[in-house]
């Protein structure tokens, strides 16, 4: 049998794959499978002790198990490691890929002290490229215990909540129902906003627009004032059409626009959701990709740091590419959280300034996310824009109208978006329409042509989308990098939510609260306030940084913890009263007894029918979310929102399958057919 030199172990195959090619005939990588051991899944897995003479102190031992692959796995490893002189730990520069170094090591040696061994050497590089990984091969070190404690303690405190206050909420709200840690505060927020647009009152307004001539130009002119009843509107516009109108006064400034910082885990996460309409999971999951293929850095980070190396490598890049007026003299620098500073991540970025073109059909998601990063990237060093606006103020009587246009006299970082279409989704570009006004004088009379009148109303609050949730996660420092994705795929597929439908070209879907999922926010309001509370929350992801940069130990943390939660845990499950669940009827009497209603209950699998005198009456009917429209193929059905075995959303004919109508987006009233060159949902 051949003896390798080395041994280096990761986590994923495809990592392997390309970590192999970069290395010569010396060394062998293998791949863990993710974890190799786990807490179990069917019970808590927690040894739970009072310390004896310390009061609120306790000892938390969890108890790690593997599955029969993750001991085969171990197994395999275990047989190659004793052919090699080193074995190089290369998992994922994170707390959670600490916490795999570190399990492996352990199964491989069978004891905590001897994982500083010579023979184990825990190597860390954020981008797999051949400088990268030579780098790390040179610089080995031990692994990083807090790193490794800040995880147990995260997965630990998780699992404490999710097991304790589960159970709770299948005897006061309903079998099946599960809690957790930060995805209950993202349900908390997402509750709570649904509230504030109930509550809120649209406030009529009216906006004035004049069209005027100024030396054959035309200027269009927006009143400033505040007009909010129709009578004031009308009053308004018969002044405005028997008045002159004067230029009052007109100012000029410069500016210079500074590009967004390169991306983070959740901007990337944000602006993929606004321009590409993808959920936070689909983004990681090709992040993960890309990453893993050599093609951007690690992609689970908060920092905008930038290596050197690659300052550089993209200054010469913008100079070769766009002259050298476009490049800047030193660095830009971009602030990073102090509390990640020790965990010396980069920002998201593409580890070469080629501009990769993806061949491959399945790639073509790949191609997106990756123009995203590289943009972004080159962007993020490349000279500031310069310009100016101009606002021009006109007089007309008693009222005062204005203008206000845009000059861009340096194209500076938006040169790299240039062939991009501007949108007002992207933080990273300009949002304004770039009008150019008229050269016009102080004291100029311009020429009535047009008046139009507005009635309006003032908008409450949004609710949530991937996007707008992850930004208020991070901005109340609730969650981090690996987090956000897997807490808004939780709350989606407990059915504490859902996405709305939004008609046809409108993009990004919103968060809407079930019945279900309001029933178990309030339940965890009223009685385990703390465990939702948006400060309390924060407060204990900062104490888990602590513990990754070795301020603080772990047990201590979890034990003020456990104390007043554990104490909580009693006095609700004697005295919290049962949540009802509120139902939707759908105003029909059963079909079956005919005396109950009709109603929608939220399932294992989904929304279904049921007759409200259940279970005396045991009617079950498949729901069917209906849009208000008629099917234009047969003109009998009605045009209802279904989902693809892969969970995508599509439009069909409620009398499928006489009628087999089928659309990928949202039927107009004029539109029922399958929309082109996208072909009917399977």
């Amino acid at each position: 049998m051949v003896k390798y030199m080395d041994l280096i172990l990761v986590e994923s195959p495809t990592k392997a794959k390309t970590l192999t090619k970069f290395l010569g005939d010396g060394y062998v990588v293998e791949a863990t499978m993710g974890h190799i051991r786990d807490l179990p899944t069917k019970k808590i897995g927690i040894k739970i002790e009072q310390e004896s003479g310390r009061a609120g102190g306790y000892k938390f031992e969890p108890e790690y198990m593997q599955t029969a692959k993750q001991k085969q796995r171990t197994d395999e490893i275990k047989k190659l490691s004793k052919e090699t002189d080193t074995i190089y730990l290369a998992t994922d520069p994170d707390r959670e890929g600490e916490a795999i170094a570190f399990h492996v090591a352990e199964l491989l040696k069978g004891s905590k002290s001897q994982i500083t061994n010579h023979k184990f050497q825990r190597i860390v590089f954020h981008e797999i490229t051949k400088h990268a990984i030579d780098e790390a091969l040179k610089n080995p070190k031990n692994i990083d215990m807090p790193l490794v404690e800040a995880q147990q303690a995260r997965r630990i405190l998780d699992r404490l909540v999710g097991y304790k206050l589960s159970p709770m909420l299948w005897k006061k709200v309903r079998r099946g129902l599960s809690a957790g840690r930060v995805q209950s505060v993202a349900l908390r927020l997402i509750v709570e906003r649904e509230r504030e647009i109930g509550a809120f009152k649209p406030q009529e307004f009216w906006e004035i627009l004049v069209m005027l001539n100024a030396q054959d130009s035309m200027l269009k002119v927006k009143l400033t004032s505040e007009i909010k009843s129709q009578k004031e509107a009308e009053k308004t516009e018969k002044d405005l059409l028997n008045t002159e109108y004067r230029v009052l006064n007109i100012e000029k400034k410069e500016f210079k626009r500074t590009p967004s910082a390169p991306f983070t885990t959740s901007t990337l996460q944000q602006t993929a959701a606004n321009r590409l309409g993808w959920s936070a999971k689909k983004t990681m999951q090709i992040a993960q990709n890309l990453y893993e293929e050599g093609f951007i850095t690690y992609h689970r980070t908060d920092s905008t740091n930038i290596a050197v190396e690659a300052t550089q490598m993209v200054k010469e890049f913008i100079v070769d590419s766009f002259g050298k007026e476009y490049a800047l003299e030193t660095p830009r620098l971009y602030k990073t959280k102090d509390k990640v500073a020790q965990e010396a991540h980069e920002a998201i970025r593409p580890t070469s300034m080629q501009t990769l073109a993806f061949s491959v059909q399945e790639n073509r998601d790949q191609q997106k996310l990756y123009d995203l990063i590289w943009k972004r990237f080159v962007a993020c060093q490349m000279a500031e824009v310069l310009g100016s606006t101009t606002t021009v103020k006109v007089k007309a009587g008693d009222y005062l109208l204005q203008a206000r246009g845009e000059t861009i006299n340096f194209m500076g970082w938006q040169k790299v978006y240039e062939k991009q279409l501007m949108t007002t989704n992207d933080d990273s570009m300009t949002t304004n329409d770039n009008l150019i006004l008229p050269d016009l004088k102080e004291g100029e009379e311009l020429n009535f042509i047009s008046l139009e009148k507005m009635q309006k109303f003032t908008q409450g609050p949004a609710r949530y989308n991937d996007a707008s949730l992850i930004k208020a996660l991070e901005e109340m420092g609730i969650g981090r990098p690996s987090t956000y994705a897997p807490t808004i795929s939780t709350i989606l597929d407990r059915q504490y939510v859902e996405k709305e439908d939004l008609p046809a070209g409108r993009q990004g879907k919103r968060f809407l609260p079930t019945s279900l999922g309001i029933a178990v926010n309030d339940f965890l309001v009223t009685n385990f306030s703390d465990i939702v509370d948006y400060k309390f929350t924060a407060e204990m992801e900062e104490k888990l940084d602590d513990i990754a940069n070795g301020d603080k130990k772990w047990i201590p943390v979890l034990s003020e913890f456990w104390g007043p939660f554990s104490t909580k845990l009693a006095a609700v499950g004697d005295t919290a009263e049962r949540v009802k669940i509120e139902v939707e009827s759908t105003g029909e009497k059963c079909p079956k007894c005919k005396e109950g209603d009709m109603i929608v209950r939220i399932g294992k699998f989904g929304r279904f029918l049921s007759c409200s005198r259940f279970p005396e009456c045991d009617f079950k009917g498949n729901y069917q979310n209906k849009t208000g429209q008629k099917c234009e193929k047969c003109l009998d059905g009605d045009v209802i929102i279904r989902k693809t075995r892969t969970g995508r959303t599509f439009y069909g004919c409620s009398n499928y399958p006489k009628c087999d109508f089928a659309s990928w987006t949202r039927p107009s009233s004029r539109d029922g057919g399958t929309t082109a060159g996208q072909g009917k949902p399977k």
